[in-house]
Order: structure tokens, then C-alpha cells, then sequence
């Protein structure tokens, strides 16, 4: 008896969202949309992920119009996304009425079928939006963030299956995010979810360790009725099994897909190309990488990570954060490393290496995390690391979001008139910094997208500059694009040498002093810390807030500053007792380390 086999494509989302930081533009999506429509796939994957953050950070495009181009473009294709449900879109729990609004408003402009995964797999965090979804008529798949550890057993996993089908979901996807599946563990897992439930499964796997389309087949051998796939030109890596080589795999045989492969190999020869304008984003890990399987670290936190040690000098710890990340999950109760936890994770391994104490500093996201404002961990957290960080406060042992009260109405007053529709509210919601510079820009006629370098000529790697022709770089810091234009290098006098340059667009000066230090003429002009009066931060980032002014008198060891580096939100605290008698930073700025940012003396 043949089965036949369902194909989802990413190659409008999770694909470029591996391989090239989520940056392929709505213009590069069009043009091939019409050969898309015609393949017969069950679904293609198009919104949600880092997807939307991306337009509106990076490529000045509001996703929602996106959404509504490719509906029009794709009319007999179910269109799918990817929702981290109680988080939504965005890195923290969204009130009931939020996640409603959002569903509702997705399911209008366009999508059909709604991914909705939990990364701790709580499914108290999927309820709401489950319900959402099939209010809206839509399909809603459940979805196991597929991991390993002593508490992940296929049981484990056939329980939240079981109980995402009692929740009403129409099929249920295993989401493995880092790459950690192995065929026989796959096949094992498929045939137990088929024997204790009856929704159809998925199959999502990235090719981080080499193994994905072998777990493919197995999963298809135990019962899996659908499949992920890339066109083979954004394939592989850390994104997912070629397209054109699973059907090419299974065709003939009674899992024949019967998908047209010429029709596939013409719109893989499409994208080839397209993939070229996008050289600069391309990502360092795209071949096979084994030490997933060992360290459990996808290849997009492995490489955020590494330009973060090496912003400060520190790359050969690579490795000490390496093996740190496993032990700060140990502690925090083995959650998957799937967005927002991989940040969790990664980020507070960062500071206990460089720091040279574990624990010295701990992110706020990990004091939620270990007060349970995530949801319930896995397995058992470390009670004396739950006591240092959040004290006596109480642990929730509730679902999170019923700590909060409905935000609609507060988020249009705050927004007001920038927003033209509920569309753009909602884009408020998720990233509220980002969203509202972005809508104010829309409203000022100001939209500038990043500028695609050209593609390097053959020997070459970059554009330089000639004579009245600025050199252009593009330089990623924290998973934050600088586009960088230098125009000119002054005389070196006095021990001093002036570069003129713009970034984004804005004209700026540095001037480099001995002993490479530097000061900017158009921004920071910090001198280093050097008294124990001094506060400053051991990373780069932004100021999320000022917690003291001028006169105020701390404790030794208060928070005086919120920063924010690797989307994660830490407290700067003073060293000494004193008096505030200097703030030399201000919300929004953007710090450095060792930079003097209060005086407080003593």
C-alpha cells in the first residue's frame, strides 16, 4: 500500500534564515512565487521565526505587507509560519488578548497554518494560542522542541503529544532546531508517537550534524506523513535536507512524493543565483559540524557567540564557552536551546567564562527563567543558583501569562497615531524600540533598507575604495547590522590620526590614540574606568535604563544600570557605597567595556 509523502518548503523562511541571517527580501521572493505555486506542496513556510524582526530591524519592509504580497502571489499554496506561542514573535510572554489580536490578524492576511512551539515545552504556554488558531479557522500544529537530556524521553515526548491533541491541534511536528536527531532515535520516536496518538506527523530537522535526511527517511519508514525540505540551493548545513534530493530519493517508490523534479531543479537554478547578492550575510557554519551532537549548540548561536568573543579578544575561549553552555543548562533544568532559551543559555555561559566565576553576574532573563516567568523547566534547576538569583521573591508555579493583565489597549495609546492599523500595533508589541522607529521612519518617508553589497569579483572580497569612492563594509555587532562607508584618513599629528566615515548613513569621525584607544567625535567620548567608583560593563550593549541620577546615595552591590547585549538584559551594579556625583550615560546609549559610564564616590 503506498503512502504518499507531503512536502513543506522553508525556503522562504527557515532556510535563508539559516544560511544568510534571515535577510532575502520580498523583492527576490516574487519573481518565483508563480513556479512555487505550481509544485504542489502541502505548505510553504514564508512568516514568523526571526522573519519578522529581520524586515523591520533590517530590510525596512513591514512583514505584514510581505504577508499580503505573497498571499496574492501563492493562491493555491497553504501558507505556514512559525509561532513561539505565548512569546509570539517577539523574546518575552505576550497577555492572552495580544496573542488573540496577533492569530487573528495572520490568519487574515494570509496564513493557513500556524507552527506553535513552546521552548521549554510547556504546553501552558500553547493553550491560547492554539485556541486562537482554530477560531480563525486555520490549521494549528502542535510542536515538540525536539532535545536531549535525562528528562527528554521518547515518553516524555509522546505525553506532550497526546496532550497537544486533546488541546485540538490538527497534526503535530517534531521541531529539531540544533540538529540533534539520529535516524534510529527518529524512527524510534515516529513509531511511538504513531502508536499513542493519530495526528499526522512532521518532520523538521536542520542539517547541522549531516544526518537530517537520513532521520527523514526513517521517520517516513515509522509513519511520518509530512517532511521539511530546502531547494537544494539554500539546502544543507544548518538549514535542512535538498528538496530536489528527497523527491528524487523517495520517487518510485510507495512514498513517492510526486512532485514535478524539473520544475524543482528550475526554481533551485533561481535561487542559486539570488543567494550570490546575498554574500555578506552568509553564515561561516554551513557544512557538516558534529559538535551539536556533542554541545547541543546550533550553528547560528555558535557563530553569534564567536563574534562576541571576539569583540573582546577572547576567541580561543571558544571552547571554555564551548563546555560551559551544557553545565548552565544542567543547572537551569536541561530546557531546549531553541529561541528564547539558547540566548538564556548561551549569553549567561558568556559571562561566567569571562568573568572567571560562575554566577558572578546573572542576566534578568535567567532570574525569570529560574523564578519560572518562562513556564516550568524540564528536569530539576539548581535550587542554590534559584537562591542567589531571585532571593526570597516566590516561584511561579502557574502558567506566566496569568500574571498578565490584557496590553491591547495600553500598546494603541502608547503607538497612537503612528499606527495606520491594528497590523502595525501589533508590530509595536513585538519589538516596541524597533517597531516604533520603524513606523516613525514609514511616516517621515525615511525608510532605508541595508545596501546589498555588489558581488565580489573573482580574487576579491569586498569593494575598495578609490580615489573619491568610500570603502564599504558591513559589520555585524550583537546580531545588529552597521552598514560602514570610510571616505577618508586624515594626517597623523600629535599622536593622533582621524578617519572620516559614515555609519548608516550618518557622518562620523574617530579619532585613534595611542594605545588603541579611541574617541569618537560624533558619539561617545568616555574616559576608562580606572577607580573602584568607576562603573562600567564588561560588554558591549545598549542602555535599557538609569536606575540613579546625580546625588543619589547607593549600597555596594545596588543595580544602577540595565544594559542589554545579545537581546539579553543584565544589571550593572555599583562597587562601592557612596554618592552618585556623575551619570555619563543615558536609555538608549550605547556602551562599551571598560568605558566610565557613573562616577560614585565613596
Amino acid at each position: 500500500m503506498s503512502k504518499k509523502i507531503f512536502v513543506t518548503d522553508t525556503i522562504l523562511r527557515d532556510a535563508h534564515q539559516s544560511l544568510l541571517a534571515t535577510r532575502m527580501r520580498t523583492d527576490d521572493m516574487l519573481p518565483i512565487c508563480d513556479k512555487l505555486d505550481k509544485v504542489g506542496y502541502w505548505s510553504l513556510e514564508v512568516w514568523g521565526g526571526a522573519t519578522f524582526d529581520a524586515c523591520v530591524r533590517f530590510l525596512k519592509e513591514d512583514p505584514w505587507e510581505r504577508l499580503r504580497q505573497l498571499r496574492a502571489a501563492l493562491p493555491n499554496t497553504r501558507l505556514q509560519m512559525l509561532l513561539r506561542g505565548q512569546n509570539l514573535l517577539g523574546y518575552r510572554h505576550y497577555s492572552d488578548d495580544v496573542v488573540k489580536a496577533f492569530v487573528a490578524k495572520a490568519a487574515v492576511n494570509g496564513i493557513d497554518v500556524f507552527r506553535i512551539f513552546d521552548a521549554m515545552n510547556d504546553v501552558r504556554n500553547l493553550r491560547v494560542a492554539i485556541e486562537a488558531v482554530k477560531a480563525a479557522g486555520k490549521h494549528a500544529q502542535g510542536t515538540i522542541a525536539y532535545t536531549t537530556s535525562p528528562v527528554h524521553t521518547i515518553e516524555a515526548f509522546v505525553a506532550q503529544a497526546k496532550q497537544m491533541e486533546a488541546m485540538g491541534c490538527d497534526s503535530v511536528a517534531i521541531k529539531d532546531m540544533a540538529g540533534l536527531l539520529t535516524p534510529y532515535a527518529t524512527g524510534e520516536l515516529v513509531k511511538a508517537l504513531k502508536a499513542e496518538q493519530s495526528l499526522p506527523i512532521f518532520i523538521h530537522s536542520h542539517d547541522t550534524a549531516g544526518l537530517a535526511a537520513m532521520c527523514q527517511l526513517k521517520a517516513i519508514e515509522n509513519g511520518a506523513d509530512h517532511i521539511d525540505t530546502a531547494i537544494s540551493s539554500f539546502a544543507w548545513g544548518t538549514s535542512h535536507p535538498g528538496t530536489e534530493s528527497m523527491v528524487a530519493a523517495l520517487k518510485g517508490s510507495e512514498f513517492d512524493t510526486g512532485l514535478d523534479l524539473e520544475l524543482l531543479q528550475e526554481i533551485g537554478l533561481y535561487f542559486y543565483a539570488v543567494r550570490k547578492k546575498y554574500h555578506q550575510f552568509e553564515s561561516e557554519f554551513t557544512a557538516v559540524d558534529t559538535r551539536v551532537q556533542v554541545n547541543q549548540v546550533p550553528g547560528g548561536m555558535i557563530s553569534n557567540l564567536a563574534n562576541q568573543l571576539k569583540e573582546q579578544g577572547a576567541l580561543n575561549r571558544m571552547s571554555e564557552v564551548l563546555a560551559e553552555i551544557p553545565r548552565v543548562r544542567e543547572d537551569l533544568g536541561f530546557p531546549p536551546l531553541v529561541t528564547p532559551t539558547s540566548q538564556i543559555v548561551g549569553t549567561q555561559a558568556f559571562f561566567n567564562v569571562l568573568a572567571g566565576e560562575r554566577y558572578k553576574t546573572i542576566t534578568n532573563e535567567v532570574k525569570l527563567y529560574l523564578q519560572g516567568g518562562y513556564g516550568k523547566a524540564p528536569g530539576t534547576v539548581n535550587e542554590k543558583l534559584r537562591r542567589q538569583a531571585i532571593g526570597s521573591e516566590e516561584v511561579i508555579d502557574h502558567r506566566p501569562a496569568d500574571l498578565l493583565k490584557p496590553e491591547m489597549t495600553k500598546l494603541r495609546g502608547e503607538i497612537g497615531a503612528l499606527a495606520k492599523s491594528e497590523e502595525d500595533v501589533l508590530t509595536y508589541a513585538m519589538f516596541p524600540d524597533i517597531g516604533r522607529k520603524f513606523l516613525e521612519e514609514r511616516d517621515a518617508g525615511t525608510l532605508t533598507p541595508e545596501v546589498l553589497l555588489p558581488i565580489p569579483e573573482a580574487g576579491g572580497v569586498a569593494r575598495a575604495g578609490g580615489e573619491g569612492v568610500p570603502t564599504e563594509f558591513v559589520i555585524d555587532v550583537h546580531g545588529e547590522s552597521y552598514r560602514v562607508d570610510i571616505t577618508g584618513v586624515g594626517v597623523k599629528a600629535e599622536g593622533k590620526r582621524h578617519f572620516y566615515l559614515s555609519i548608516d548613513g550618518m557622518p562620523e569621525e574617530v579619532v585613534f590614540e595611542p594605545l588603541n584607544e579611541f574617541v569618537s567625535s560624533g558619539g561617545s567620548k568616555r574616559k576608562h574606568a580606572t577607580e573602584p567608583g568607576h562603573v562600567s560593563t564588561a560588554m558591549p550593549g545598549n542602555i535599557v535604563d538609569v536606575l540613579v541620577k546625580e546625588g543619589d546615595v547607593v549600597k555596594a552591590g545596588q543595580a544602577v544600570l540595565i544594559t542589554e547585549a545579545m537581546k539579553m538584559e543584565t544589571e550593572v551594579q555599583a562597587a562601592i557605597a557612596g554618592k552618585v556625583t556623575a551619570v555619563h550615560v543615558a536609555k538608549g546609549d550605547r556602551v562599551n567595556p571598560g568605558e566610565i559610564l557613573i562616577e560614585i564616590e565613596g
